[in-house]
């Protein structure tokens, strides 16, 4: 089982899917990844050689901010507004949607069940 980043990745899934099950990196990072590591996007997790996962490790450790450092990175900014206390802290705060969408109906996911 290829563990990456502190995941374990699914193995009967293909390398480039199985990639996007690392948080910060999605389907077209997974595909530059590969790329550059020389690895075929088709090959199943499973498949994957010894070496094929150390290059794949060595990239992602040197290119990108994944899992635990970006998710504080991303708390940190949304702390950061709140502590300015500028629109959108206020709207993290409030656990209302943050970029401009309409709440009179919808916006269910943010503000949760329906009181009555």
């Amino acid at each position: 089982m290829a563990r990456i980043a502190g995941v374990d990745l699914p193995r009967a899934k293909r390398i480039e899917i199985a990639l996007t099950y690392i948080f910060g990196i999605g389907r077209s990072s997974a595909q530059a990844i590969l790329k550059e590591a020389e690895v075929s996007f088709d090959s199943k997790t499973a498949d994957l050689s010894d070496d094929e996962v150390q290059r794949i490790r060595k990239i992602i450790d040197d290119k990108y901010k994944v899992e635990g450092d970006l998710r504080r990175e991303v708390l940190g900014s949304v702390k950061r507004l709140m502590d300015l206390g500028c629109y959108r802290g206020l709207r993290h705060r409030k656990g209302l949607p943050v970029r401009g969408q309409r709440t009179r109906t919808n916006a269910r996911t943010r503000k949760g069940p329906r009181r009555k």
